[in-house]
């Protein structure tokens, strides 16, 4: 049976405003980066937003995140504060990871947010060793590993998906198909376009759902997340969204049209939800409109923290890097 997410007008609210949040965020960054406050790569989550509250939303504290490097929307959500965050995006010392990840190394320990990880298909063995780990020590917790369906195309999916069937491991795989792998068409690459069919074959209970529904995400999860940890092995979710913007600020994006990115920002997942929420007197017009609000001035303060940070010593860069003493 679904667990079905309660949607009163509080988790309406909430979940809402984490996907304004998200977007507010990522809208700065992109402003920043072509001021060059931001530099090196930058890869936003416009349009996504519905995959990572959905998902987070569901998660207990307990459970260890491994994420992609599109990720600063998965740190949101998961409770990592935008200050730290934006701090990080300038390279600075009080940055999440600080200032020595940049954007797509985002890191919390306390969140047990494990990365942001630049290698495509990376986090994959990532998230099996954490679920092993959790297994061995008899935990409750889930490792749970978001990736594009670029990364289905790697060695590493296949080995991960595997391993983890093959220990019963709890772990949830979830794809966010975003139809590019890259500047590259699904179609173009994979001769099975069903990405969880492919999970299929390592006879991992799979499902492909709405990525542009933040209720459906978040049902989805729980389901599958009542199922791991009842013992169940690994579970497998493929979301069907779309970023709105560019695969990376530097993509001058020659390979989709125009017309197939208006279609989608027809199912804008904040619009959807928002519209569907005041349709149905969970919320109204004037609660979007302070949610709205609410994200602008915590970005304007996130950037006012990273403005304010310090760099990191030139006399620290070593460190982390070099060992001091060598162990006897």
């Amino acid at each position: 049976m679904t667990a079905k997410p309660h949607l009163d007008r509080n988790h309406a609210r909430h979940l809402l405003g984490q996907m304004i949040r998200i977007r507010a965020f990522e809208e700065r960054c992109a402003e920043l980066y072509t001021q060059q406050k931001i530099r090196g790569f930058l890869h936003l989550y416009n349009g996504e937003e519905a995959n990572a509250v959905g998902l987070m939303e569901a998660l207990s504290p307990q459970d260890a995140i491994v994420a992609t490097y599109r990720e600063h929307g998965h740190a949101i959500a998961r409770g990592i504060a935008m200050g730290p965050l934006m701090a990080e995006m300038y390279g600075k010392a009080n940055g999440a990871s600080g200032g020595r990840g940049g954007s797509m190394h985002i890191f919390s320990r306390a969140a047990r947010f494990y990365g942001g990880n630049a290698i495509v298909g990376g986090g994959l063995p990532l998230a099996v060793g954490l679920a092993l780990a959790e297994k061995m020590k008899r935990g409750t917790g889930v490792a749970v590993c978001l990736f594009g369906e670029g990364a289905a195309a790697e060695g590493e999916f296949h080995e991960s998906l595997n391993l983890a069937a093959l220990w019963k491991l709890p772990v949830l795989f979830v794809c966010e198909n975003n139809l590019y792998a890259m500047g590259s068409a699904i179609e173009r690459t994979e001769s099975e376009t069903d990405i969880h069919h492919k999970a299929e074959a390592y006879r991992i209970p799979s499902q492909r759902i709405d990525g542009m529904d933040v209720v459906a995400v978040e049902a989805a999860t729980r389901a599958a997340l009542e199922e791991v940890r009842a013992g169940g092995g690994p579970r497998f979710l493929e979301c069907m969204t779309y970023r709105f913007r560019a695969h990376s600020m530097f993509d001058a994006q020659l390979y989709r049209d125009k017309a197939e990115i208006e279609r989608w920002k027809e199912r804008d997942p904040i619009r959807r939800f928002g519209e569907w929420a005041v349709a149905s007197s969970l919320l109204h017009k004037d609660d979007i409109a302070a949610l709205e609000k609410e994200a602008a001035s915590e970005v304007d303060a996130a950037v006012a923290f990273a403005e304010a940070g310090p760099w990191e010593p030139v006399g620290d860069l070593s460190k982390f890097v070099l060992m001091d003493k060598v162990p006897a």
